[in-house]
């Protein structure tokens, strides 16, 4: 197993895992990645993700669903998307999801991807439920659950103030709104998710948690992800390009997660 995948993985499920979204119970299993064998039996009990990397593995001819370009795949998005078949994916999925509707996700045909905006826009039941009432919990859902990027405005404690671009509904299109800041969380009891943040720095961000320091190619790859997703479902005609940032994060004293290579 790949203890820097494991780590990966550990920092963008921790949130949602954590908030009790999806994933077994003790979230605090992710906060311990350098015991990859704790996060791979804690990853294997996320009904929708591990389906994902399953498939990912599968179709690069890779052994293990923690390897670290798998994860990315995933997460982030990187060339491992293009291997993976929308058919054997959504067959996948109705195995794993037999009789749960609500999404769209069963007459996705071409647009399924085995990246996190699927699982967020398409089987989840949150784009129908905005499309169809435009109600203002599935949106806050939509935006939060998504991974979205952002740039780091100060650090204080445990807490960053962070800079991003809200999802809006026009009553017939997701937009990004204008910049706004949001305080989120980048550690807990003196342990993070990220290496060190500050000032500057560019993120990814899931529910109210910084997740991962990005380089600009990598925020790139998160937000062309989820504007092929949108614009397959009708529901965006653009995104913009990411801001730039700093990557290097200053250290802050907390105790950090195991990073990864590269």
């Amino acid at each position: 197993m790949s203890a820097h995948g494991a780590a990966l993985f550990a920092r963008y499920a921790y949130p949602p895992n954590e908030l009790g979204y999806c994933g077994p119970a003790d979230a605090s299993a992710l906060l311990r990645p350098e015991d990859t064998a704790v996060v791979e039996r804690h990853a294997r009990r996320f009904e929708g993700a591990w389906c994902y990397l399953e498939l990912l593995a599968e179709a690069a001819g890779l052994p293990d669903p923690l390897d670290e370009r798998v994860v990315e795949a995933y997460w982030i998005g990187n060339e491992l998307l293009e291997r993976t078949d929308p058919a054997a994916l959504l067959a996948r999925l109705r195995e794993r999801f037999r009789g749960q509707g609500g999404g769209t996700w069963q007459d996705a045909s071409d647009r399924a991807r085995a990246h996190h905006s699927f699982q967020v826009f398409e089987v989840y039941p949150w784009t129908r439920l905005l499309v169809a009432s435009g109600h203002p919990t599935a949106l806050s859902v939509l935006d939060r659950c998504r991974i979205r990027t952002g740039v780091v405005r100060s650090v204080g404690g445990e807490r960053a103030e962070v800079e991003s671009r809200p999802l809006l509904w026009t009553g017939g299109r997701l937009v990004h709104g204008a910049p706004r800041r949001e305080s989120v969380r980048w550690s807990t009891g003196g342990r993070s998710l990220v290496p060190g943040l500050g000032p500057g720095d560019l993120v990814a961000l899931h529910w109210d948690w910084v997740c991962d320091v990005l380089t600009e190619q990598q925020a790139a790859r998160i937000e062309a992800a989820e504007a092929r997703q949108l614009a397959a479902q009708g529901l965006t005609t653009g995104w913009p390009a990411p801001s730039g940032g700093r990557v290097a994060g200053a250290g802050t004293g907390a105790a950090v997660l195991p990073g990864r290579s590269g």
